[in-house]
């Protein structure tokens, strides 16, 4: 079954999420393998993603191993919603130990 990884992504992310409806799977095979773009509602990427990125991982780790069963290299790209916005990265050299910030709370 040449779409069994596609079949397999539906089923477990249509069961993560509030909206499955609004759920798009796109499989695309070339020379690098497989590749499987997934746009779900705004409000469910939390849900796909989850803590640390850990769910996505899973997913990503559960769709290799069908690959392998079936001889081909399988990615997973999760598609950002429109008008999403990440948070971002802070230098760790900007931010304050407690003793600072305590220091600062001091002077209010």
């Amino acid at each position: 079954m040449q779409e069994a990884d596609k079949i397999f992504l539906e089923y477990v992310v249509k069961a993560l999420v509030d909206n499955p409806n609004d759920v798009k799977i796109d499989r695309t095979v070339d020379e690098m393998g497989v590749l499987i773009s997934l746009t779900v509602n705004p409000a469910d990427m939390g849900k796909i993603i989850g803590r640390m990125g850990n769910t996505a991982k899973a997913i990503r780790t559960l769709l290799r191993v069908i690959g392998m069963k079936n001889n081909a290299r399988v990615n997973l790209k999760i598609n950002e919603p429109e008008g999403s916005e990440r948070p971002q990265h802070v230098p760790s050299s900007s931010l304050k130990t407690v003793d600072q910030a305590m220091e600062d709370l001091k002077g209010i």
